[in-house]
């Protein structure tokens, strides 16, 4: 384990045994309304700073520091307030074929813990594709899929796994595991219909699999076309990283006792025991903390200049990697334990309800594997993992295509997906849109590789 994650747990579990001493004096204090405190705090104390130090009778002044400290403030309390605000998807329209076409989103499907949302082109010819973009829960919004969502407008009608912040889930809607989201995914594939292509992006990616072989066991109901797996841990230890080192180190009651806490009183949620998104988003960002320092020291540099502008690179970029949602405890830990620590999936031995899923079962839908080869969180390998499962799918109905060059961000939403992944996912499914296994021809299952520039930063 790095020494910027120990440090991280140690802050987490310091935090934990200052609330726990506090319950026991009778007093009602959680790590969750310690860190919201904290956090309201730091934007306070931001937008008085840069209050203060924006008075004009600064201005007469030689020194560079009243212009400073102002540009601290202004960057503290955006970024304070960015943690706790959910972005907005803006897609308002798509561009195809050199026509502007208007887009509506709409709520296609409603659970308590997630909205199938649909994203429909009013275009003067229907598509062919239908796309379930089963979007990460894993701190972030699915509004981290915003650019993956816009680059496949042009071609094909989306729909998105939109999954609810936590803290504003009624302790009354019940527990949410992986056995829960992976019913979830089979409640969506089977709504969309069997004319559905799939994709998941990275953390869905192993239970996306055991939804699909949900599907295939089940003779009654139809399975999606084809399923396109994009960077996630299928198998951990195919090629270990400091995020699966982590899970195997640190035990499950470690976790259970300093990064679990209930739902402050603020909430809709209130009682129910989350892991916090800000204690992801801590984890997150200690692992390349270098570099979000220099990022922010930049920043303030620029808005002390009057160089930032609300839209730069910048807050364009933070305004979403902020923004982190809470997940139910129950999934947090059953992802650790049953994905990460004993590896249900990557030896097929996942169960739902009680029932083994076999992944073997997968015999209709098409599979084309995408990696990163600069992905630290799920390296090249841990997806790959998945096409060992299947045995009984032809490799006419396989691939796998690895962008050499491009992080774990950058193969659903960067270059290397406009440019290299994406032409090269459609094209697959369109060989596998409605024809039979049998009638489809492709090359001998060969990975495919391409070198593009993508940023590391996470």
């Amino acid at each position: 384990m790095s020494a910027s994650l120990r440090f991280a747990l140690v802050i987490v579990s310091t935090f934990a045994q200052k609330c726990t001493n506090e319950s026991k004096k009778g007093g009602s204090v959680t790590v969750y309304d310690l860190s919201e405190s904290i956090r309201q705090t730091n934007a306070w104390m931001g937008a008085t700073t840069k209050a203060f130090w924006q008075n004009p009778a600064f201005s007469v002044t030689m020194s560079p520091f009243p212009s400073l400290f102002a540009a601290w403030g202004e960057v503290t309390e955006r970024a304070c307030e960015k943690v706790a605000t959910k972005p907005m998807w803006g897609i308002e329209s798509v561009v195809s074929k050199d026509n502007d076409y208007p887009v509506k989103k709409r709520i296609d499907l409603e659970l308590p813990f997630c909205d199938l949302i649909h994203f429909a082109a009013e275009r003067n010819r229907p598509v062919t594709r239908k796309i379930l973009l089963v979007a990460p829960m894993s701190g972030h919004y699915a509004t981290l899929c915003r650019k993956t969502v816009i680059s496949l407008l042009p071609n094909c009608d989306v729909y998105v796994t939109e999954w609810k912040n936590a803290r504003d889930v009624p302790l009354s809607a019940g527990k949410f595991d992986v056995e829960d989201y992976t019913k979830y995914v089979v409640e969506f594939m089977t709504h969309l219909g069997e004319d559905v292509h799939v994709m998941a992006v990275c953390q869905p990616v192993p239970l996306t699999l055991v939804a699909t072989a949900m599907l295939a066991q089940d003779d009654s109901t139809p399975n999606p076309r084809t399923l396109t797996l994009i960077g996630g841990p299928v198998d951990p230890d195919a090629n270990p990283t400091e995020v699966t080192d982590f899970g195997n180190r640190v035990t499950m009651g470690q976790l259970e006792h300093t990064v679990i806490t209930p739902v402050g009183f603020a909430f809709q949620g209130v009682g129910r025991k989350v892991y916090p998104g800000a204690v992801q988003l801590a984890s997150f960002m200690a692992m390349n903390a270098g570099n979000h320092a220099k990022a922010f020291i930049n920043q303030i540099g620029a808005v002390a200049r009057g160089e930032a502008a609300d839209l730069d690179r910048h807050n364009k970029f933070y305004d979403e990697y902020l923004a982190v949602m809470d997940m139910p405890a129950e999934f947090y830990l059953s992802t650790v334990e049953r994905v990460f620590k004993t590896r249900e999936v990557a030896r097929n031995l996942f169960t739902v309800d009680g029932e083994h899923i076999d992944i073997s079962k997968i015999t209709e839908t098409a599979v084309i594997i995408v990696e990163g080869g600069r992905d630290d969180i799920s390296a090249p390998g841990q997806c790959l993992a998945a096409l060992d499962l299947l045995p009984n799918l032809p490799d006419c109905m396989k691939d796998h295509f690895i962008a050499e060059d491009a992080g774990h961000y950058g193969i659903f939403s960067g270059s290397a997906w406009r440019n290299d992944i994406r032409p090269a996912v459609l094209k697959f499914i369109d060989a596998h849109n409605g024809a039979p296994p049998k009638a489809v021809k492709l090359a001998k299952l060969q990975p495919k590789k391409v070198g593009r520039s993508e940023p590391l930063l996470k």
